[in-house]
């Protein structure tokens, strides 16, 4: 059984009772357009979604009924970015924002409030007011990030330490390249900023679940993790934060932003992964929720 509380930010899907101290969250799978946003973008919606993490919601939603809460945005990336500090603003695209030290994401457009989506297409014909930008992170970014710190506190208080799994995707051609020349590229990009998001043994046990369904993993290149790892990882508090990014060509076709008709099998084994997860982190004596 599994409790839903929806919001006009997130959805939180949760057990009756958590059983494991590990928190899911999906930031960037959110596609509630806006109307306003829709009618007033130089895009059309099919490329505004070319920025979602699209069904890695569904990927992950085993992990209620295993005994792990689960948060999910609502809201897409392209309208706000929750995997960027609320001060990431863009001086390119709203009215009345200085520039600041070099930020390289504000700098590709890729702020709190992206300026372009997916092979840098802009998403406005102009700039828009700094009023509109904060009026979107008072809705949306701050209540997301107010659940998900509570629940990163509530797990710790409750079990000693807390283990965000931050759930994406990431397009195949961003990890064409970056393996070793003639080896296979990775399937699965694991992130905790070099060490400094994750004690080492709870990376080790989320890549040893992964390795075993038979899949490719590297760490940190080319995705080392964003804000949220950054924000919620600390390792000295037994906070520990880990950025998982699943190559979008194994489950989906990019371009058309649909499911393969394989897909039902590979979210099988994204659920046996998780239990797998789940089976390591679990308590002495614990049993996962049904």
């Amino acid at each position: 059984m599994v409790h839903r509380t929806a919001t006009e930010a997130c959805d939180l899907i949760r057990p009756v009772e958590q059983a494991v101290p590990l928190v899911f969250s999906s930031p960037h799978s959110g596609r509630v357009y806006p109307r306003a946003f829709l009618a007033g973008s130089a895009l059309d919606s099919h490329h505004l979604r070319s920025s979602e993490d699209a069904f890695v919601d569904e990927l992950f939603a085993d992990a209620p009924h295993l005994g792990a809460p689960l948060l999910l945005a609502n809201v897409p990336r392209a309208y706000v970015d929750l995997n960027r500090a609320p001060d990431e603003l863009d001086p390119a695209l709203i009215e009345g924002v200085t520039r600041m030290p070099h930020n390289p994401r504000i700098c590709s457009g890729l702020g709190v409030i992206p300026r372009v989506v997916a092979q840098g297409r802009p998403i406005y014909r102009g700039k828009i007011p700094r009023a509109e930008a904060e009026l979107r992170l008072e809705r949306f970014w701050h209540p997301y990030h107010l659940t998900l710190r509570g629940l990163m506190e509530e797990t710790h208080r409750r079990f000693g330490q807390a283990v965000l799994l931050d759930c994406h995707s990431m397009p195949h051609e961003a990890i064409e390249g970056h393996g070793r020349l003639g080896a296979p590229q990775p399937d699965v990009v694991l992130g905790d900023r070099f060490g400094a998001a994750a004690a080492r043994d709870v990376v080790d046990r989320i890549e040893a679940a992964f390795r075993g369904a038979g899949l490719r993993v590297a760490r940190n290149v080319p995705f080392a993790g964003a804000h949220i790892t950054q924000a919620y990882g600390r390792p000295s508090r037994r906070h520990h934060a880990v950025q998982i990014e699943i190559d979008r060509a194994l489950y989906m076709h990019e371009a058309r932003i649909e499911k393969r008709a394989d897909f039902d099998v590979f979210r099988r084994l994204i659920g046996s992964v998780l239990a797998e997860i789940v089976a390591g982190m679990a308590p002495p004596g614990a049993l996962a929720a049904e």
